[in-house]
């Protein structure tokens, strides 16, 4: 798929990040677009930017759906259906996610459920949902974002993260068996795994609003115990700092993984939109996502140890889980 004009893409987790970037780059290049999100908000602030960069007549769609849920997916489907008068797609986004879940053992199963739920039950529920529209199109593709967690399982050997690591290696498996299946039983559809590394986006902020997590001025003494422990993981002095020191660390997380990324959301947006054009079903974002690929593979065993964040840190300047 060379051209994106006059195509039909569907992209969940439309309303901000990557997401977002999509849908402006998409219309900008004459694509009609639907999206999904769990804020009706942040989906009409992607509407007016789109509105605003696109040719005349292209359509723009937003639909509130929680991707966990395979029955407001189904819903979602209907509406695109229905709102944009097709039985057809040629492109399927399978972009959102939250964050969260970290600890198996420690994490409350409510939220390592929900996380999971997002990254990995969304991404399934959507391919099946829209796999018949996408039969249906002269030419499609299904773009699934994993992860740089869907190969490597951590964000240092301090932090625990199993909900999110588990969920993304299951879509870059899924993925990767898309590719002959594609190939075998429906040879116009192509599938892609995308695998960014640290992208500029609300991930963090989005994930406590999803996870019904207070904000940092809203933390309890419990709440700022468990920081005061990350923290200290990350090798902050965080036993020497006041509780609202701690808040304002929190806060200052969020907007430095957002602001200080070395890949911006619409850099991503490129990258991915490229990837599908040369049909490369492994699209890797960002110079951190192939440092970490390539350490990965060199040396397979050291992967969770120390060793391999100091090279990390030296090679990519990846700070994400001191």
């Amino acid at each position: 798929m060379k051209d994106f004009g006059g195509k039909l893409a569907v992209i969940t987790g439309g309303g901000s990040g990557m997401g977002r970037e999509l849908a402006r780059q998409l219309v900008a290049e004459g694509c009609d677009v639907a999206m999904c999100d769990v804020s009706t908000e942040n989906m009409i602030d992607t509407k007016r930017l789109c509105e605003d960069e696109a040719p005349q007549g292209i359509v723009v769609s937003t639909f509130r759906a929680d991707v966990s849920d395979e029955e407001q997916v189904g819903l979602f489907r209907d509406y695109v259906g229905e709102h944009h008068d097709t039985a057809r797609i040629n492109l399927l986004f399978n972009n959102a996610g939250i964050a969260g879940g970290g600890s198996f053992v420690n994490n409350e199963r409510s939220e390592w459920d929900k996380v999971f739920g997002v990254c990995w039950n969304g991404v399934y529920f959507c391919t099946r949902a829209f796999m018949p529209m996408l039969l249906e199109a002269d030419e499609g593709h299904i773009v699934n974002t994993s992860s740089v967690n869907g190969f490597w399982a951590s964000l240092g050997p301090q932090t625990s993260h199993t909900a999110y690591s588990a969920a993304k290696f299951a879509v870059k498996g899924f993925t990767e068996a898309l590719v002959n299946d594609l190939r075998n039983n429906a040879p116009h559809i192509k599938a892609s795994v995308v695998m960014p590394g640290h992208i500029g986006t609300s991930i963090v902020t989005n994930t406590n609003v999803v996870l019904g997590k207070p904000n940092a001025e809203g933390l309890t003494s419990e709440d700022l115990s468990r920081a005061r422990k990350r923290l200290t993981g990350r090798g902050l002095p965080a036993d020497d700092m006041s509780d609202d020191q701690i808040r304002e660390a929190i806060a200052q997380i969020a907007v430095n993984f957002r602001d200080n990324a070395p890949t911006s959301a619409a850099e991503a947006a490129t990258i991915i939109l490229d990837g599908v054009r040369e049909e490369r079903w492994r699209i890797l974002v960002g110079d951190d996502a192939h440092a970490i690929d390539r350490l990965v593979r060199g040396a397979p065993e050291e992967a969770y140890e120390e060793g391999f964040m100091d090279e990390l840190r030296d090679e990519a300047g990846w700070a994400v889980g001191r």
